[in-house]
């Protein structure tokens, strides 16, 4: 049984996303590059200003040569930043988009790999919104982190060479008083990551139940429940509600909280420069260039706060993916698994021992041995164990102790995908993609021409209600079925294994919707289908397995009579019960 992964710690996500952004070094190093540029560029224009006020001394003592020059150097130095950061901006969504496009493969492959405990365990909605909603949410704070963080980092480095350059007292001032905004941003966003994560949780509690109840309208409403699901969506929404403006509260107290430190600093600057100004310390060039160079300081913590608040919730998000990415998958196959090409349908449970969960136990020292070509059927009250047999035999399960092989082999030493293909399943719960009925047919073999297909439709009596759609065979349903009946969703199953024909079967209520004159036809059908192809047939209508070659009676995970029909019913044991109650008078 797979374990469930813990969420991983910000240093554990922080690493994963470096991980996955590290595929795209050269992107990345030249959007730095660009960065650099473009902040360059942005601290070049302050001392051309500066340089400009310096020229217009007094009145009568301007030069505009000499102003006229320097205009022109903003504007081509304007033109280059803005090409800086176009392109800049270009690396950052291509490294975005594609870390995001990474992960959800990565997220999906490990869906397809995950043991059914996993999905059993988990809202469907939940992994939906894991894989959407919560990288979407990491795409938004990897696009913000890569835009802005870059650039408030160089912008923030850059300014405090270029003033100590010009003035080192007047830089003291600056870079005493800025420690406050770093003690404040952390103080705020180490407080806002658990809300964040919270949030994203009742989110995805929020997705799975409506994904939940819009695919179960019809219970809801036979059983009048519709108010009692708006009362379970209103208490979730409303803690959705509250933890959503906890965060979004505290996060927001980032930006003022550091625009007020920020306004002390340039005060600072304004009240020091003013002074060395006065003394002839420092020109009015100069100083107006230090107080751009102050605003240009400040700015990127503003930026950077609402950043890492952004991060606080991308990452909370990311945990939560990479949790599922972590996950423990299904046990892999051997190196040397063997490929089971055409199996000839002998199949041995020795000692087979399971359980879904570890202190209730299920199935005990199951021992059955069936010839290829037999048809098994497995009957037994409801809870006793029937379908997690077939849950073992394809293998979507492991057993816990004991082994189940297939022509001698034991399964395990199989590869999934050979073993699955040798088994033809219909069940009772009926399951259809989107697309056209003769995709849906043709899943098992998508190379089989539209009259093979057609053939099984008409084995399976589902070619007369297909052609009285508007499209015929090329009619488009959704996955749900549409308005196909459960019984038509039922027989386009069962035309679906016609057209595989394996050399095995598992039929597990394979006929519970159908009714009964066309269930008559479809097991003259399956007697056909089965004649020299191991079967196994779960059935609760005892009628339809009278002809079974072996009928397994079980009852709390033990097989206790095993026989043909005749013999059981001579025995007048808990099958002769089974069936007498079904057929009374």
């Amino acid at each position: 049984m797979a374990k469930n992964v813990v969420s991983p710690d910000k240093k554990t996500t922080w690493k994963k996303t470096l991980h996955y952004i590290g595929k795209y070094k050269f992107m990345a190093l030249l959007s730095l590059l660009l960065a650099a540029v473009t902040v360059a560029l942005t601290l070049y224009i302050p001392i051309l200003t500066g340089d400009a006020v310096d020229l217009m001394i007094d009145v009568g003592l301007v030069d505009l040569a000499g102003i006229l020059k320097i205009v022109k150097k903003i504007g081509v130095a304007v033109i280059l930043t803005a090409l800086a950061q176009w392109v800049m901006n270009t690396c950052n969504n291509y490294i975005c988009y594609h870390v995001v496009q990474d992960v959800r493969k990565d997220a999906f492959a490990k869906i397809e790999i995950l043991p059914l405990s996993y999905l059993d365990a988990h809202a469907a909605g939940d992994v939906v919104s894991r894989v959407i909603a919560d990288v979407d949410t990491l795409a938004d704070g990897l696009l913000m982190g890569f835009t802005q963080l870059f650039t408030g980092v160089l912008t923030i480095g850059g300014t405090l060479v270029f003033m100590l350059i010009y003035n080192i007292p007047i830089t003291l001032v600056v870079v005493c008083i800025t420690p406050l905004s770093f003690l404040v941003a952390k103080f705020i966003a180490t407080r806002t990551h658990d809300m964040f994560l919270e949030q994203s949780k009742t989110r995805g509690e929020q997705t799975a139940l409506i994904e939940e109840m819009v695919g179960s309208q019809k219970i809801v409403r036979t059983f009048s429940r519709e108010q009692a699901v708006k009362d379970q969506f209103g208490e979730i929404n409303e803690r959705l509600q509250k933890c959503s403006l906890k965060a979004i509260f505290f996060s927001s107290l980032t930006n003022p909280c550091t625009r007020f430190v920020n306004s002390i600093v340039y005060a600072g600057v304004g009240i020091f420069g003013a002074f060395f100004a006065v003394g002839g310390g420092i020109t009015v060039g100069r100083l107006s260039c230090f107080l751009s160079y102050a605003n240009q300081y400040t700015k990127p913590f503003n930026e950077i706060s609402g950043v890492i608040t952004e991060l606080q919730n991308a990452f909370a998000c990311a945990a939560r993916v990479f949790a599922l990415i972590d996950q423990e998958p299904q046990t892999p196959e051997d190196a040397d698994a063997a490929v089971l090409e055409q199996a000839k349908g002998r199949v041995e449970l020795e000692d087979v021992c399971f359980s879904y969960v570890p202190d209730r136990k299920l199935i005990e020292n199951l021992n059955l041995k069936v010839r290829p070509g037999q048809r098994v059927a497995i009957v037994g009250p409801t809870g006793c164990g029937k379908t997690t047999v077939i849950n073992l035999l394809m293998r979507f399960y492991d057993v816990d102790r004991g082994s189940i092989s297939v022509d001698g082999t034991d399964i395990r030493h199989l590869t999934r995908g050979s073993l699955r293909t040798n088994y033809g399943m219909v069940l009772q719960e009926t399951w259809l993609r989107g697309g056209s009925i003769l995709d849906n047919i043709r899943m098992g073999r998508p190379e089989a021409t539209e009259e093979e297909a057609v053939a099984a439709a008409k084995a399976a009596h589902a070619h007369s209600f297909i052609k009285r759609l508007p499209q015929g065979y090329h009619t488009v349903i959704t996955e749900d079925g549409g308005s196909l009946s459960q019984g038509q969703k039922q027989l386009l199953c069962i035309a679906r294994v016609m057209l595989c024909l394996p050399p095995m079967l598992i039929l597990d209520e394979a006929t519970s919707s159908i009714d009964t004159r066309t269930e008559m036809k479809i097991q003259n059908a399956f007697a056909k289908m089965m004649e020299g192809r191991t079967s196994f047939i779960v059935a609760h209508r005892l009628s339809t397995i009278r002809e079974a070659d072996i009928i397994l009676v079980m009852k709390d995970g033990n097989i206790i009579e095993q026989g043909d029909h005749e013999s059981l019913l001579a025995r007048n044991g808990f099958y002769a019960n089974l069936y007498n109650s079904q057929f009374a008078g």
